[in-house]
């Protein structure tokens, strides 16, 4: 692997942790934080006989594509951090407009493991509409 590929790859790893970390400081995503309801969503879903590791802020989605990249930018030059299967069920945290793929331009930002970006053409949602990043 050339010296050119290993920095890319650690750049790539860098920014996908600086926002994993940033990320829980968002306003009001603080399960902890006073006045915080999301505890309260959470009992709610658990009352009702929801998934209880579910969090209420997430949406779900279904790759419909035989096997999809999942990327480091929404675009295809981002580098790829994994692959995901047809009918891989992913948690959506939110999603942003980036380069069209026939004719979608939105991208969902998955939060399966690890941050990575893929192609809103290739996931059909679940129940409710992610979030704009």
């Amino acid at each position: 692997m050339s010296l050119r590929s290993c920095l890319s790859i650690a750049v790539a790893a860098g920014a996908l942790a600086v926002t994993a970390l940033a990320t829980p400081a968002v306003a009001g995503d603080d399960p902890d934080a006073p006045g915080s309801d999301w505890g309260q969503n959470q009992t709610q879903n658990q009352n009702q006989g929801q998934n209880q590791n579910h969090n209420p802020r997430l949406s779900r989605g279904v790759v419909t594509a035989s096997s999809l990249a999942l990327r480091s930018a929404p675009n295809r030059g981002g580098q790829i951090i994994r692959w995901a299967d047809r009918g891989e069920v992913v948690s959506i945290f939110c999603k942003t407009n980036g380069q069209s793929i026939q004719g979608n331009r939105q991208w969902y930002l998955l939060t399966d493991g690890t941050w990575a970006w893929g192609s809103a053409r290739y996931i059909r949602t679940i129940g409710t509409a992610p979030r704009w990043c």
